[in-house]
């Protein structure tokens, strides 16, 4: 048989008779056949694989992302393929590295903490590539984004805890070279003003939200002379750091400290006293990311037409931060 022939009979090509598909999936069975995806790939410049970058898989954020746009990409003949950051800009460029040389058809990513440099993300530009920002993302690099509204989120947590009678509220934030966490903090201080309340440096922090760094900057807080009495976070990781001190220090929550997370995780509802956050549309974020890839897998696009959509949040309400109705 020629290669075309046995080609057609292992993708069950209609003009392949059943008899000689099944001698020729015997065969490929015998001889422990397996297709050579990149080969496949080079010759016919589609490998139909997505590159996934996100920092962590282990936040239900981007776990959920990443369920959902597998699930749009999926229907469309797509797999992914899937590497975190660890937050580290070195582990970011290997990754993006990998997935070059893999030959996917597009990536989605969210930045990495650490990430200050975008020549790598320059890069994947450069080679024609369908770059999909989501989260984080920045931009100078002109490509589809889909993300929140993190200045009016911030807007939100300040109302409600002046609405709950809090003068001195305290910022707890990620790193402001990160645009979402700049926006964030622009939003917590512009809100202040709007309410009349004073903006303090000592009350204004920047960590990389993790459970150990919400500590850290909760027990700062703690050690002031004037302690705030309410605290916003900017991760419910860092979140739930800070509601660990609290806890261990007896202070009570909300009354003499409100705390505000964000992001909505799971165990925020379940830890005692449950914690207030935002709900970021995880599951809208993975799909509309997926969408904006296959525009551009189905040249749908053009250079003034790229996806920037940014989704209304919600601030979910519950004990942590609800004095009025205890």
């Amino acid at each position: 048989m020629s290669p075309a022939a046995v080609s057609k009979a292992l993708h069950n090509d209609s003009r392949i008779s059943e008899k000689t598909k099944k001698a020729v999936r015997q065969v490929a069975k015998n001889l422990n056949y397996q297709p050579n995806h990149l080969a496949s790939a080079l010759r016919s410049g589609k490998s139909k694989l997505v590159g996934v970058i996100v920092p962590r898989t282990n936040s239900n954020f981007f776990s959920s992302v990443i369920q959902n746009l597998e699930e749009v990409l999926n229907k469309e003949g797509y797999n992914i393929i899937i590497t975190q950051s660890n937050e580290s800009y070195k582990k970011e460029c290997d990754n993006i590295d990998t997935l070059l040389y893999t030959q996917v058809d597009g990536i989605i990513a969210s930045m990495a903490n650490e990430t200050v440099d975008l020549t790598y993300y320059e890069k994947i530009k450069s080679k024609g590539i369908p770059l999909i920002l989501f989260d984080r993302g920045e931009n100078d690099l002109n490509v589809d984004y889909i993300g929140i509204d993190d200045y009016n989120s911030s807007q939100l947590i300040v109302k409600h805890l002046v609405e709950q009678d809090c003068k001195r509220i305290a910022h707890i934030g990620g790193f402001k070279r990160t645009r979402i966490f700049n926006n964030r903090i622009k939003g917590y201080i512009d809100a202040l003003k709007k309410h009349n309340l004073p903006l303090n440096d000592e009350l204004l922090l920047e960590c990389n939200l993790t459970i150990d760094s919400g500590r850290e900057k909760m027990l700062e807080l703690l050690s002031l002379e004037k302690r705030p009495d309410a605290v916003y976070v900017a991760g419910d990781y860092a979140a739930l750091g800070a509601l660990q001190v609290l806890n261990e220090e007896n202070i009570s929550i909300p009354d003499e400290i409100a705390l505000v997370g964000f992001g909505n995780e799971p165990f925020s509802a379940m830890v005692t006293p449950s914690i207030s956050s935002i709900e970021q549309h995880s599951k809208d974020i993975g799909k509309e990311a997926a969408f904006a890839f296959l525009k551009h897998a189905k040249k749908e696009v053009v250079k003034q037409s790229l996806t920037k959509k940014i989704l209304d949040v919600e601030l979910v309400i519950r004990e942590s931060s609800n004095r009025k109705n205890q």
